[in-house]
């Protein structure tokens, strides 16, 4: 359609909520579909939060608020960082948004012209490649394998860099695969990033909270604080808070850019939801009593579909330190047919037709820049992930 712009031609629509729809299509259409393709909670929002919401609404804090955030948010911000990641910030260094990826796209947005460099490490969450070039700037992509645990080498970072690199997305715990880097893990990429000044690091924690065992969360300017200055550290409460609908996303850093950043919303959505903003006041500075049960049961689900796709002829599923999924790998499964006849060339044909003949609904691995693999989100009860897990064994002892 001639009509629409050239921009647009270079982006796609996302493929995690194409999964979700078609299943949710499917579902409507009377078919037996368990969908692992969201990643949201099963968890209710903490009672807590609703109460300081209900109260908001009956105290009358319906009307509009600062374009990016109300004070009292910010401070809570600040002092959360300081709390957990012991970083020190003033609320005129923090934005808050409409859900972390309008953080995201707003620092995008504020930043990029045409021919900076952004370096997305792969496997990556499907939106940064799109947001960069819906910015006007070129992805660079950076492939993890397997081998590497899914995370980045400093070597494979140092390639990477030119002279064009504005910024390297970072994600810790990772969407898709739950990868997390240790403090010297982070230490070795944050040494290459000393030597690139002119490289700002956008570090996405959304998953802080939700990690598993002995693994120690830590971010970018946590590890190498000469970094603070050229820092975006973004995060939100929609998935430790279990409040995705809420769309409260924040990020902390220079005031320069944060300043940019809301100019850019000034001019699209204005403020988050002022009912959304006091219910994340009350997340972020209340009990946090919730968070240590709900990871065990993350962790007891993580634990029971690793051991699971594990079983299945083809698949090999590392286990994950952290978020809520997991990204096996199929590469034992590419070249045989199913029991339907249809030929798996790739991770798409294998999604494709393990969610037509099993039910199943997964996301294929292309769609996060790294296959032959697939994403299973385990936030979903340990009746649906045993039964999928189950259906996924079967599709898998039927390929010939």
């Amino acid at each position: 359609m001639e009509f629409l712009s050239a921009t647009l031609a270079r982006v796609k629509p996302s493929p995690t909520i194409a999964v979700t729809t078609k299943a949710a299509e499917l579902k409507a259409a009377g078919r037996d579909v368990i969908g692992l393709g969201a990643g949201e909670p099963d968890f209710d929002t903490p009672q807590n939060i609703k109460d300081a919401a209900v109260a908001a609404i009956a105290g009358g804090k319906t009307k509009y608020t600062a374009v990016d955030g109300i004070p009292e948010l910010k401070r809570a911000i600040c002092d959360k960082l300081k709390r957990d990641n012991d970083l020190s910030y003033e609320p005129s260094q923090v934005s808050v948004g409409t859900g972390g990826k309008q953080i995201l796209y707003n620092a995008l947005m504020a930043t990029l012209n045409e021919g900076d460099e952004v370096v997305i490490p792969a496997p990556y969450w499907v939106s940064y490649p799109d947001m960069v070039l819906l910015a006007g700037g070129t992805p660079v992509i950076a492939e993890a394998s397997l081998q590497t645990g899914f995370k980045l080498t400093a070597d494979q970072l140092e390639a990477a860099i030119t002279d064009k690199t504005k910024w390297l997305i970072f994600n810790s715990p990772s969407n898709p695969t739950g990868a997390g880097y240790t403090w010297e893990e982070l230490k070795q990429l944050t040494d290459v990033l000393m030597r690139h000044p002119h490289v700002w690091v956008m570090t996405d924690d959304m998953y802080e909270h939700l990690v598993y065992g002995d693994f120690k969360f830590c971010t970018p300017a946590q590890v190498e604080p000469r970094l603070y200055d050229r820092t975006l550290t973004v995060n939100g409460v929609s998935k430790a808070y279990a409040m995705t609908g809420w769309r409260i996303g924040y990020a902390a850093g220079p005031e320069e850019l944060i300043k940019a950043m809301r100019k850019v919303q000034s001019q699209s959505t204005s403020n988050p939801c002022s009912v959304s903003q006091w219910a994340a006041v009350e997340a972020l500075n209340g009990t946090q009593d919730f968070i240590t049960p709900n990871n065990e049961m993350f962790m007891r689900r993580r634990d029971l579909v690793v051991d699971m796709l594990n079983a299945a002829e083809g698949i090999r599923c590392p286990v994950p330190d952290g978020a809520f999924y997991v990204y096996p790998s199929i590469a034992g499964c590419i070249g045989k047919t199913s029991a339907a006849g249809t030929k798996i060339v790739d991770d798409e044909t294998f999604a494709t037709a393990l969610l037509e003949e099993t039910g199943v609904a997964v996301v294929f691995g292309a769609a996060f820049g790294l296959s032959p693999n697939f994403r299973v989100s385990y936030a979903t009860s340990d009746e649906a992930l045993t039964e999928a897990c189950t259906r996924i064994q079967t599709f898998c002892a039927g390929l010939t």
